[in-house]
This record gives structure tokens, C-alpha cells and sequence, in this order.
């Protein structure tokens, strides 16, 4: 009898551990915003709920279609919903290059100074 109630309860821990073994881990959001015109496979999947599938299918229609225009563009892909969609809005973005790269403070540049319009020199009426 003891071996009865010692074999369920190593049967409830083993299927314990294959259904923690089988969820998958939450991950860590990017700290940035990732580009959806300039980003690889893996950094797409930085994203909560993207995968290796769903990256894979965002750089396809990037090649096939051009640059994303808006983050909506995602919403053309068989599998991303509204609310997928809206889950992963903040952490994408759209544009030739990444916040990241660019300084936020660009200085404007000097703008020369203009041509006086007295001649520095008269001209001589000798000559």
C-alpha cells in the first residue's frame, strides 16, 4: 500500500516538472523601442510575443513589400490580432533608424555670416 501512494505522488511530480518544463519563460521586455525597418531576427524577438515564426514572417514582408510605414502594418501578418498587436505597440517602432542611434540634441549649424555690400576697397579712377 505504501508503494501505491509513493508511485502517485512521483507520478504527480514528474508531470509537475513536464508542465513547468513546457510553459514558456516571460521575458524581459527591450529597454527601447525596436525598429521594425531595421531589426534582425533576434532582436524582433526581443518583444513579448514574437517568436522565431512571427520574426521570421515580419522580415519576409519587409522584403517582399518595402519598409513598415506604422506599426499597424504588423496587423497584415496571419497571426498578430488586435490584441497582439496592441500587447507589442510599445515596444515597436518605425523608421529608417533607431532613437538610439541618433542624438536627441542635434545642434543646429552656424549659419555664415553675410557678405557686406560696402567694397572694402574704392576703386582707384588713376588706372
Amino acid at each position: 500500500m505504501l508503494w501505491r501512494y509513493c508511485a502517485r505522488i512521483l507520478l504527480l511530480l514528474a508531470a509537475f516538472c513536464a508542465l513547468a518544463g513546457s510553459l514558456p519563460a516571460k521575458k524581459k521586455p527591450p529597454a527601447a523601442p525596436v525598429n521594425l525597418n531595421t531589426a534582425t531576427s533576434e532582436e524582433l524577438q526581443l518583444v513579448p510575443g514574437i517568436g522565431p515564426v512571427t520574426a521570421e514572417k515580419v522580415l519576409q514582408m519587409r522584403k517582399s513589400y518595402g519598409a513598415f510605414k506604422s506599426v499597424d502594418d504588423l496587423s497584415a501578418i496571419r497571426g498578430i490580432g488586435p490584441k497582439r498587436l496592441e500587447k507589442m505597440r510599445k515596444y515597436r517602432t518605425v523608421g529608417k533608424a533607431t532613437s538610439a542611434t541618433k542624438p536627441a540634441n542635434t545642434p543646429k549649424p552656424a549659419t555664415p555670416p553675410k557678405p557686406s555690400t560696402v567694397p572694402a576697397d574704392p576703386p582707384n579712377p588713376s588706372l
